[in-house]
């Protein structure tokens, strides 16, 4: 745009993906290069020598590579190699040519063990095109496994390609994973995040649901050995999963997700103020009458009655967005109606798990919950249990 006249000139955009990131020179002021990920990463380049000297560079690489951030003279780089089995950064010398190892994900030692990721995609019961991910535990290519269907969070976020530990976690015990990209997420443009509009517990589930017929059609999933798990709007769609479609799923693990989506919208920190008249555009508003009753309709919180497998439900005590309350009333009704719920309460987490002893907490109760409702692998225990106290 010439911010002189207004006039606008149309550069460069991707059919159906929002672009990640374009990186305008602070040297030159002019742009370089537009990162994007339709499926697996993607750059175009508008300098052909900044091209030649990434291609130069991914020679020597397996894997992608993503321009973190440079001094400002621009010939100091730190950039990051990644896959969907190995994830380091190295700070690279423009100059000399010079890559120098900065850090390194752990999971890395171990590539030539983990599950492969790839893109899939799939049309929406309504004509809609969703893509999302898939990753097949090893040795398990080819034929049914049981499957995890994990949800992002957000709903205004996405998933993508890359190194996930949690993934591969539930990849080495046994678990396809399947990740859906629902409309109303972020990423495939304003039009498609905008059919999310009034769908939480609709369209933005049955997507869900398309994804894991799919993947039963497919010869991917055991269609009796399937648990939806997610954190925050993931969890919300867990306990969706779990009560609006429960002959779907074995089991749900949900991870800070709201039960009650009036409670929810009535309690949001303060921090939310100029982002609620959003919310209620997407969500709705309690404070209508007509609005509140739609919002009753699609809390997981009024419909315990028809949950049939069991739910782990895991919270922090401190969470500011979504309360301990959420968790709390949807534990006490499961209970009351004499359904099977475990629950796990973290009183020094918030919104989702940041301790490294929480999170080894939570992944050992998953993995035991997932190994006796779907049959997957249990280690069983971890030495580093026994020093959790501690910390």
């Amino acid at each position: 745009m010439d911010l002189n006249d207004g006039s606008t000139e149309h550069v460069y955009s991707e059919e159906n993906v929002d672009l990640g990131m374009v990186y305008i020179s602070q040297v030159t002021d002019k742009p370089l290069f537009a990162a994007s990920m339709p499926d697996y990463p993607r750059i175009h380049f508008f300098d052909p020598a900044v091209q030649e000297e990434f291609d130069r560079m991914q020679m020597q690489y397996e894997g992608y590579i993503r321009f973190v951030s440079s001094d400002n003279a621009e010939r100091t780089v730190i950039v990051n190699v990644f896959s969907d089995k190995v994830e380091s950064y190295y700070l690279y010398q423009r100059d000399s040519g010079k890559m120098t190892l900065l850090g390194k994900d752990p999971l890395s030692r171990y590539a030539s063990s983990l599950g492969t990721t790839t893109p899939v995609s799939f049309t929406s019961r309504d004509g809609l095109l969703i893509n999302g991910y898939l990753t097949m535990p090893k040795g398990l290519e080819g034929k049914p496994a049981p499957m995890v269907l994990r949800v992002h969070g957000g709903p205004w976020a996405r998933d993508r390609y890359g190194m996930d530990e949690t993934i591969q976690f539930l990849a080495n015990r046994g678990y396809a994973v399947l990740q859906v990209n629902y409309r109303g997420s972020a990423g495939y443009g304003k039009q498609f995040m905008e059919a999310g509009k009034g769908e939480f517990a609709r369209k933005m589930h049955t997507d869900l649901i398309d994804g894991v017929n799919w993947a039963i059609e497919q010869g991917i999933a055991d269609k009796d050995k399937i648990c939806i798990f997610g954190g925050s709007y993931g969890g919300y769609a867990t306990l969706v999963g779990m009560t609006f479609t429960p002959d779907v799923f074995a089991c749900g693990v949900d991870l800070v997700g709201p039960s009650n989506l009036v409670s929810l919208s009535r309690n949001t920190p303060p921090y939310w103020k100029n982002f609620m008249p959003f919310w209620h555009k997407y969500v709705g508003n309690p404070e209508i009458p007509e609005q509140r009753e739609d919002m009753e309709s699609r809390s997981p919180l009024y419909k315990v009655d028809f949950v049939k497998n069991p739910l782990l439900i895991v919270q922090g005590a401190n969470d500011p967005r979504v309360k301990q309350m959420e968790a709390d009333q949807m534990v006490k009704a499961l209970r009351e109606s004499g359904k099977e719920v475990e629950y796990l309460l973290f009183k020094d987490e918030g919104h989702g798990i940041r301790k490294w002893t929480n999170d080894l907490i939570f992944h050992r109760k998953m993995e035991d919950f997932l190994a006796k409702h779907l049959g997957g692998r249990s280690a069983g225990f971890d030495y580093y249990e026994l020093v959790t106290p501690f910390f």
